[in-house]
């Protein structure tokens, strides 16, 4: 019996990956501890942003005391961070004994008892970028018993000059809608009642099939299995969202109306240069689309500042694109070059100072912006599951409105899983407050 830490940084597809391979080992009879007594510390790693890595590498130094005591833990790095630098890693510290990249899920347990058990190092590289060897295990041990993520699609085939996605989680392969939906059913029965949908970009879902089944179809089929009460989805690319999603959302109650539609730039000029494959028109048309249907919809995007040759009227073009669109919330980030992309050799790269300082500008406005909206809901009544303790506030639990506004109340640890009305009583730019009307079940 061996005792294992699982660490994930990252995005909402790690946590996915890792609560699977969490349940395989505890299915086999390993037991979950503290990573001071843990036989195997398990790292689910980010490699996106300059700054994910950095959070990995800088645990990975902890262990050289009990490493010289016990010769233990054994650490694990796995991921999209482990296909980029992972081998690094290895070199670097001793104790970093398993490296496997996102593409090899289903190796993962038996490397982790090959290599506890014969404290040699073990590589699990995606060399094949079309090849994915899955862990056929439902993610059933999860933070959230009410709640959880479902993949549905591995990796990318867009190549954004920015990102490093297509190189460190390989080319794009959706998965089989009858072992998406087999998994959500499986979640069902163990109480889960919401289920994020996840996908590098969920709704090119089936491009990559022959049939003609497509994300429209896979939304219609999840939201139709019983006891299932919310379905989500992230994320979404504008070059693909199409008019049958819509139609599909609005006949199904339990689609939320809440989507994630990165512009990444309101300029043409740097659009064209991040090979993102749509202009400001045509993005406008697709958000015209989605607002006509649902007014009310939860419209949220991710937008870059200081990409190379950003020009000032550039900036300004993002400037005036959170103005026009006003989005409910925005992941701004400044410009992180990552080796081997397109844009990390691009010329006219700009300062770290210029960047904060643009990054700094695009906040406040999108600030203002979210807290105007939020105002406006103040008065409102929503139905929504109470999901979790809010992280600060000893009596403050939370949940998330249909198009997915956080929402603090007062209440306590009986409200847990069930469905409340709640009315909004006070806003702020990043979250609403409420109270509790009454419970529906």
């Amino acid at each position: 019996m061996f005792k294992f830490c699982m660490k994930v940084y990252g995005c909402q597809m790690n946590v996915y990956d890792a609560d699977k391979i969490s349940t395989d080992l505890l299915n086999r009879g390993w037991v979950e501890s503290d990573e001071d007594e843990a036989d195997s510390v398990i790292y689910v790693g980010c490699s996106i942003r300059d700054k994910a890595e950095h959070k990995v590498w800088s645990q990975l130094g902890r262990y050289s005391d009990r490493w010289d005591r016990e010769h233990k833990p054994s650490v694990a790095v796995l991921g999209c961070i482990a296909q980029n630098v992972g081998k690094q890693m290895a070199e670097r510290f001793p104790w970093v004994e398993l490296i496997a990249g996102p593409r090899h899920i289903g190796m993962i347990p038996d490397a982790l008892m090959e290599v506890v058990e014969s404290r040699k190092k073990k590589f699990l590289m995606d060399e094949d970028q079309r090849l994915f060897l899955d862990l056929e295990t439902a993610p059933l041990k999860r933070n959230n018993p009410w709640k959880a993520f479902l993949t549905i699609a591995h990796g990318c085939d867009n190549f954004c000059t920015y990102c490093i996605v297509p190189y460190v989680r390989g080319r794009f392969m959706s998965r089989p809608p009858e072992e998406i939906l087999a998994e959500a059913e499986t979640l069902v029965q163990d109480g889960v009642k919401e289920i994020t949908l996840l996908g590098q970009n969920v709704n090119s879902y089936g491009t990559d099939f022959q049939n003609g089944y497509r994300f429209s179809d896979l939304l219609r089929d999840v939201s139709s299995i019983e006891g299932l009460r919310l379905l989500r989805f992230v994320t979404s690319h504008p070059k693909d969202f199409t008019e049958d999603i819509i139609e599909v959302m609005a006949q199904n109650a339990v689609i939320c109306p809440g989507i994630n539609l990165p512009i990444q730039s309101g300029s043409d000029r740097i659009l064209k240069k991040m090979n993102r494959k749509y202009d400001l028109a045509t993005y406008t048309a697709t958000v015209d689309m989605i607002r006509k249907r649902f007014p009310d919809a939860g419209l949220t995007s991710d937008l870059i500042v200081g990409f190379p040759g950003e020009t000032e009227e550039d900036f300004n073009d993002s400037l005036k694109a959170l103005e026009k669109f006003r989005f409910d919330l925005v992941h701004t980030a400044a410009y992180s070059p990552r080796e081997g992309t397109a844009a990390a050799s691009m010329e006219e790269q700009l300062s770290e100072a210029e960047k904060k300082r643009r990054l700094n500008i695009i906040n406040d406005l999108q600030s203002k912006i979210a807290f105007e909206i939020n105002q406006q809901l103040v008065g409102n009544k929503y139905i929504l599951l109470v999901d979790g303790k809010a992280p600060k506030g000893e009596s403050l639990f939370q949940g998330r409105t249909p198009s997915d506004k956080v929402v603090l109340f007062d209440s306590d640890e009986e409200s847990l899983g069930r469905f409340a009305e709640v009315e909004i009583i006070r806003a702020e730019h990043w979250c609403l407050h409420g109270k509790i009307l009454r419970f529906l079940d």
